[in-house]
This record gives structure tokens, C-alpha cells and sequence, in this order.
């Protein structure tokens, strides 16, 4: 069965609980995230979802085509549209039942769709950016569409939110993302089709509650993701265990009430309700899968391009569970969504706090940002390195422009076939020649060097008296000292006079590295990295 029509007939399985019958029979709707001012994904086949009174048939017309399909046993219906070209032109899409009446939305467009997510930095709108005045001011681009999906925890798997399609303009952009709106200009600009970004993020937020129930099995080894699956299944209404403790509870329930009007008829106070009339996943926003069902699943299975992502603050002293936790997020996305392995780029943290300027590193997000390089393994997916742009004493570097522009040129790469690098250099493999430790990369370009990026200018190249900073060395001892390294071709050269064998080789491998300064020619910073496990 499709997973999303599975959790469609789970969440009303919840309902059942708690609804009349006749209240399960509402007219025929859909996810909010169909409306006026919508994107359409270009290219793919277009799936379009609802509900309605069981056996009603649907007619779904837009752009010459018309699908019917009939409501099953529990109202869910689904048709699929075939796959359209980009169109600027505003159209409308009718969905049509024979007893729920007609719904229009106007203005429909086709192009480019991104799911854009995360915690506070990719909630950040472009009113808390850089030169926000200017930003609004030239946003004129009625062909960039935004949505933002109301913060909603939950326990049932939701099927539609209360929000609305919002056409960008002067008086409009100021409240999009920013990040997603920068990445979402650069994508209009070079390709010329109209881009659609739904923002689905909350500030604060860890990654396990984004993360849906497959994405807690595919990493199920993991002990953490044993326990959080155990615990699902233990409340899950479809599954016995859960069954039985959602029936327990309501008969406890039912107990509570009797005595509480017999309290309260007495002119008393009625008992407190007893703890085990809560059967659910948690109370809390971070509670694993929670944010996934409330906030991304009405999305699903919506067509899209692809997701952009800017989190880890939150889980920022992890470094091994966070790289699982960043495959269990991603792989359960694409599962639950049923479109392949769509792509998925994320942001690696920016630079923040003091700087220690200790050769060994390892301070505050250093792990964290290395389980996210390493999680560059997952296919279809990249990292936008910002360790340049951060502010030592600001969780929210205000510099999103480049944030944006930098998830754009992994789209533009690797998503839209254009001939152009998608990011700095990433650490490839190393090598012992000697005395010396030798460094490889990706994605080199046209060339490594020695550079200073300020503010929203270009990076400059430094000439004079120019030396790479924040490379560590170490040998069989694992002491750590700052070490010589010189750009050597496409490749870095690294030692120190008192290490005769090297054995491992750090670089801006601290919360805050100030002074890394190894770019490719195109601009962009090389990723931290270290060759140890230690």
C-alpha cells in the first residue's frame, strides 16, 4: 500500500476515537498546500490528493488533461497528472465531486518546487537579513511563490494545515524564508521558470522529531532509533500493543468522567485525571517523528524537485548519531514521498562562539559539522560550507544571500545539469609522502587558493604574505600542532618540522576557525574536515 495513503487511513483511524461517524463525512477537500498562487513541479508526474464521502467520484482538470478517480471505503482518492512543461501563465485547477461541488485555484503555475526546512536559520526570514530595505524593495518576482506551513506538533499523521500560496513582491518577500527565497532568486534567474518554496521549519528544533517513523527504521541498528521505534509501536492504534493501550485508557477515562460529575454535582472538585488516559508520542515538539507528522506529511506526497535543509544547532554536541540521524531523515523523506531519491542539500553550520585557536579542535560544532560532511555519502545529496560567513557572538549570521546562492550552485550542478562547481573543495583522501602529509579533493574548480571572503563581496584571492591557516598536524603520539601547508597543484602539502611521519592531518576542525582561508577560484570555502577517528 502506498505509505501515504497509509498514514491518511491511520490519521482517520485516530480520528475514529474521538469523532462521530457523520463528522468523517466532510465535503470533498484537499491538503492546504494546493491553493491559489500554487507551483506545480515540472517534469514529473503530478500526484493529487483528497478526501471525500466514500465512493464519490473526482474529476481533476488542468492544462487540457482530465483524471477521474472515485473516493475509497474511507474517503481517501488520489489521481495523478501527467508530467507538464515549465508555464509562467497563471492557470486554473478544478477538482470536481459529484456531491461535494467544485473547488477552483487560480493562478496555478508550473516549474520548480523545493521543500525548504529546518530550525531557526532557515525559518529566518529576509526581514532579518542583510540589507532587508533593499531585498524587499527589488523583489519583483511574481513568478517566485512561498508557503509557510504552521508550527504544528502531533501525534496522527495530519493531513492538511491553515495557511496559503504567497506571490512574491516588495510587500510580500519580507516574510518568506530567506535562505529558501535567495536560493529560490538564484534558481529563477538562471533557469527562467517559476519556483515554488514551501517552508516547513520551526527555530529550536532538534532533527528526530522531523524525522518520520521509516526514517527511525532504515536506521534501526542504532540504539537510540531501537528505542524511539519501540516506543511508536507501543502507542500506534494499528498495532496491538497500542490498540490495547488506547482502549485501556479510554475505559480508564471513561471511569474519570463518572467520578468527576459525581464530584462536581456535589459541588466538589473533580479527581485529577489519572496519567494513564495519555497514550501518545510526547507532549513536546521534540519529540521524535512529532514535527514530521504535523508539519511535513500534509505535503506529501506533493510533486517535488527537491529539499533544501538548515538544522543542527540544536543537536550541536553530537557528531556519529547526528550523520545517522541525518540518513534517517533523508531516506525516510524519500520513502514515505515515493519519488526516488530526490535531491537533498543541506547547510553545514556556520562559525560560532570564541575561538580557541587550539590545534587539536574539536570544540562546539566541530563534530557535528564533520558528521554532516561525512553525511555527504547519502546519494543525490550536498553541503553548502559556510564557515566564513558566521558571527563569533550570533546564532543567526545575517549574511543568508550566500547561504542561498551557495544551495543554488549544488542545484544548479547537480540538480539542472549546469556546467559549474557546486561547492568549495571537500576533502577527498590522504596521503603520507615522507615527512609529509598530502591532502586531495573535490571539487577543486579551476584551482585551490588562498582567500578572504567580507560581508556580501566576492572572495578575494590573497597574494602577499599569504599562508593557509587552520591546518593541524599530528603523528603516532595523536599530539596535535599547527602545521605548515602550502597549496601544491590541486592537492595541499602539510607537516612540521618535528613530526618526521605524520599520521593524520585536521583542518578549521573548531567551533569557530578563524582565519581558514583555503578556497577553490569560484569563491567557495573548503569544507572542515579531519582524517582521524580519534
Amino acid at each position: 500500500m502506498n505509505l501515504a495513503r497509509l498514514t491518511f487511513l491511520q490519521s482517520l483511524t485516530l480520528l475514529s476515537f474521538v469523532l462521530p461517524t457523520g463528522l468523517l463525512k466532510a465535503e470533498i477537500g484537499l491538503s492546504a498546500v494546493f491553493g491559489d498562487h500554487m507551483v506545480l513541479q515540472r517534469d514529473l508526474v503530478l500526484p493529487i490528493w483528497g478526501w471525500a464521502e466514500s465512493g464519490e467520484e473526482i474529476t481533476i482538470t488542468f492544462a487540457d488533461q482530465e483524471k477521474k478517480t472515485k473516493a475509497e471505503k474511507h474517503g481517501y482518492w488520489r489521481t495523478d497528472l501527467d508530467p507538464l512543461d515549465a508555464n509562467a501563465a497563471g492557470r486554473v485547477l478544478k477538482v470536481t465531486g459529484g456531491k461535494g461541488g467544485t473547488l477552483s485555484f487560480k493562478d496555478v503555475l508550473v516549474g520548480e518546487v523545493w521543500i525548504c526546512s529546518g530550525q531557526s536559520n532557515m525559518e529566518w526570514t529576509v526581514n532579518g537579513a542583510l540589507n532587508p530595505t533593499e531585498e524587499k524593495e527589488s523583489a519583483n518576482y511574481p513568478h517566485i511563490r512561498h508557503i509557510k506551513v504552521p508550527k504544528t506538533p502531533s501525534d496522527s499523521h495530519e493531513t492538511t494545515f491553515n495557511s496559503n500560496w504567497q506571490v512574491c513582491s516588495p510587500s510580500s518577500a519580507g516574510n518568506f524564508t530567506a535562505v529558501g527565497y535567495f536560493f529560490g532568486r538564484t534558481l529563477h534567474k538562471k533557469l527562467g521558470v517559476p519556483i515554488g518554496l514551501i517552508n516547513s521549519s520551526w527555530g529550536g528544533t532538534r532533527i528526530e522529531p522531523w524525522i518520520p517513523t521509516e526514517g527511525f527504521r532504515i536506521i534501526e541498528k542504532q540504539d537510540f532509533a531501537k528505542g524511539v521505534l519501540n516506543h511508536i509501536e507501543s502507542v500506534d492504534p494499528t498495532t496491538d500493543k497500542g490498540k490495547t493501550r488506547h482502549l485501556a485508557a479510554i475505559k480508564d477515562l471513561k471511569r474519570w468522567v463518572v467520578k468527576a460529575e459525581t464530584a462536581v454535582k456535589a459541588g466538589k472538585f473533580p479527581p485529577k485525571q489519572p496519567a494513564s488516559t495519555y497514550v501518545g508520542l510526547g507532549t513536546s515538539h521534540q519529540d521524535p517523528t512529532r514535527l514530521y507528522r504535523g508539519m511535513i506529511h500534509p505535503l506529501v506526497p506533493y510533486g517535488i524537485r527537491g529539499a533544501i535543509w538548515y538544522q543542527g544547532e540544536s543537536n550541536g554536541n553530537e557528531g556519529e548519531t547526528y550523520y545517522h540521524k541525518k540518513h534517517g531523515l533523508v531516506k525516510g523523506w524519500r520513502k514515505v514521498w515515493g519519488q526516488g531519491d530526490f535531491p537533498f542539500y543541506w547547510v553545514q553550520l556556520a562559525n560560532f562562539t570564541n575561538d580557541k585557536n587550539e590545534p587539536s579542535g574539536g570544540d562546539g560544532y566541530a563534530r557535528i559539522r564533520d558528521a554532516e560532511r561525512k553525511a555527504l555519502d547519502i546519494p543525490h545529496s550536498g553541503m553548502a560550507v559556510i564557515i566564513d560567513i558566521g558571527e563569533t557572538g550570533n546564532i543567526h549570521p545575517k549574511n543568508k544571500q550566500d547561504v542561498g546562492k551557495r544551495l543554488a550552485q549544488w542545484g544548479l550542478a547537480k540538480s539542472y545539469g549546469k556546467d559549474v562547481v557546486p561547492s568549495g573543495p571537500l576533502f577527498k583522501k590522504l596521503e603520507i609522502d615522507g615527512n609529509k602529509a598530502r591532502i586531495y579533493f573535490d571539487h577543486v574548480g579551476a584551482g585551490l587558493i588562498i582567500g578572504k571572503k567580507e560581508g556580501l563581496k566576492p572572495t578575494e584571492e590573497t597574494v602577499i604574505d599569504a599562508k593557509l591557516q587552520r591546518f593541524a598536524i599530528a603523528g603516532k603520539n595523536r599530539h596535535w600542532v599547527w602545521a605548515d601547508a602550502v597549496i601544491d597543484g590541486d592537492t595541499v602539502t602539510v607537516s612540521h618540522l618535528d613530526i618526521s611521519t605524520p599520521v593524520a592531518v585536521r583542518y578549521a576542525y573548531s567551533a569557530n576557525p578563524l582565519g581558514a582561508n583555503l578556497y577553490n577560484r569560484e569563491g567557495f570555502p573548503t569544507s572542515p574536515f579531519r582524517t582521524d577517528d580519534w
